[in-house]
């Protein structure tokens, strides 16, 4: 076994959070673990609509906190909710100081935008639907240029070294090639790796996002919290592409409509908000649409018309690969695992369950989005909880010291993940734990997820298989339908069970086994 030591507080993840947290830290010496080159292959890169922010006279961060309640359908903690929404403001301002282009108008203020289920414009965009993309770019920058942060590319997170409830250190691989493992020792660690939308074949997360490391920490011993509770985009470019092109929500907050084939408004008998009701209900009828073959699609030719292609780029590019020309056609759309708002259980000051071992972004569960997270609270929750933790990791540790460079020697050689398995995998809990869901097709899913696990030959796939048997299993304990979670079994809302649940990975292999037994 390969052990290198650090007296470097070690970020796993290379996204808006663990970036951030990175700068707060400083001059702490940190050592960023990212698989990617910097800047590229995380979820808030890709995020298109922008930060949640009571930015304008006429909002506040308490009617912020109040829609927040509202979306999370009765699981959302009041006091997170007015924590991190009175913080936003001062987010954008440090964004903005570190060189973010967030748009403006004539008079210099920040330009608001409207998403489903907000009360008011409060949304604060980059170039239409960039915003994920320019504050990577702005905090990349910004790293560049802080001489205590290491940046390790091309290399992932396999595993945590836990003794006596203490994390020890992470366990690590080469992610452009396949490798032995080798544990980095720290005094701390911070998981800022992303959520589990790849564990679905249709998505719109990055290709590594597929819930490894809730699913380390899982296998680490840490309680999971609310893993049922996954958000389905309802405006993924229904294109072929995987990952799925995204066309962000702030297409129907500037009108877009949803049309079936037949030039249906098919959300105006749904819900008074029509196309801006909040996401599960929309995700749903959009995915009814599609099951029942009317073909769902987004409007933009009345409301935006030829704008659509300087106003949003992204989805002008998408649509452009496509051969679609959304001017004059709309633009076929289909539902997409986007958001987990399910992931490690994660305590006001940003502590898990384990000693030393922090968490930020969408791989924690804070309690802010309950069961149905409010569009755009993703990156403010992943900025508010980077400083969160970046602040009380600084007090635990101590005064900041200096630290050498990491170096590491990996031998290459080891299995690679077998991506027919990832197919399998993605495959059972799209069918089985997606939009939609019954205690018979959760079964299965729980069948074919151990199946798949019984065959796996890494700990990459095993991390997978076991945020897949936590949100499959907790899918089928909760017998209602609230927020993400839907039950075509328990239709309604039970208010004996408006509370978020809590779950270990042994909990849900106990579930698991039984299910199998059983079948």
């Amino acid at each position: 076994m390969k052990t290198v030591q650090t007296s470097r507080v070690i970020i796993v993840g290379a996204g808006m959070g663990a970036l951030y947290a990175a700068l707060r830290i400083a001059p702490r010496p940190v050592l960023v673990i990212s698989p990617e080159h910097l800047g590229q292959g995380a979820s808030s890169a890709w995020a298109q609509g922008g930060v949640a922010a009571a930015m304008s006279s006429a909002d506040t961060p308490a009617a912020h906190a109040q829609d927040t309640l509202a979306a999370g359908a009765g699981t959302v903690s009041e006091r997170i909710a007015h924590l991190v929404t009175s913080e936003a403001a001062q987010h954008i301002l440090t964004l903005t100081d570190l060189g973010t282009p967030f748009d403006r108008d004539a008079d210099g203020g920040y330009v608001m935008s409207r998403e489903a289920a907000h009360s008011a414009a409060r949304v604060v965009r980059v170039k239409g639907d960039q915003a994920g993309h320019e504050i990577m770019q702005s905090l990349v920058t910004a790293i560049r240029q802080t001489p205590s942060v290491q940046i390790c590319e091309a290399m992932i997170a396999s595993g945590l070294q836990v003794t006596d409830g203490r994390v020890d250190g992470v366990w690590l691989e080469r992610a452009d090639a396949a490798s032995d493992r080798i544990l980095l020792s720290g005094p701390a660690v911070l998981l800022a790796g992303g959520g589990s939308g790849g564990l679905y074949s249709v998505t719109t997360n990055p290709p590594r996002i597929r819930g490894q490391v809730i699913g380390m920490a899982a296998r680490a011993g840490a309680v999971i919290a609310d893993p049922e509770f996954v958000q389905f985009h309802p405006t993924a470019i229904a294109s072929g592409e995987d990952p799925a092109p995204l066309a962000t929500e702030a297409l129907r907050g500037e009108g877009a409509t949803l049309i079936n084939a037949a030039g249906e408004r098919f959300m105006q008998p749904i819900h008074p908000d029509a196309e801006l009701a909040p996401r599960d209900i929309v995700a749903r009828a959009v995915y009814l649409e599609r099951q029942a073959g009317r073909d769902p699609a987004l409007d933009t030719r009345d409301a935006i018309g030829a704008e659509v292609l300087t106003k949003f780029p992204a989805v002008a590019g998408a649509c452009k690969r496509a051969g679609i020309d959304p001017v004059s056609q709309p633009i076929p759309v289909a539902a997409a695992a986007h958001y987990h708002m399910g992931g490690i259980d994660t305590k006001e000051d940003g502590t898990s369950s384990i000693d030393r071992l922090w968490v930020c972004g969408e791989a924690s569960s804070t309690g802010l989005h309950g069961a149905n997270r409010l569009a755009s609270n993703g990156l403010l929750e992943a900025l508010v909880y980077a400083r969160i933790c970046a602040d009380e990791i600084a007090k635990t540790l101590g005064a900041e010291q200096e630290a050498p460079q990491v170096q590491f020697d990996f031998t290459t050689g080891r299995d690679a993940v077998d991506e027919a398995l990832v197919t399998r995998l993605r495959l059972a809990m799209t069918a089985g734990v997606g939009v939609v869901r019954d205690a018979d097709g959760l079964k299965a899913a729980l069948h074919e997820i151990a199946a798949v696990e019984a065959a796996a030959k890494t700990e990459h796939m095993r991390n997978m298989t076991a945020t897949a048997t936590l949100i499959a299993a907790a899918a089928l304990a909760r017998e209602e339908s609230r927020g993400g979670h839907f039950r075509s079994d328990f239709p309604q809302a039970d208010a004996a069970q408006a509370s978020r649940t809590k779950i270990t990975l042994e909990q849900a292999l106990t579930l698991r086994a039984q299910v199998v037994e059983a079948l």
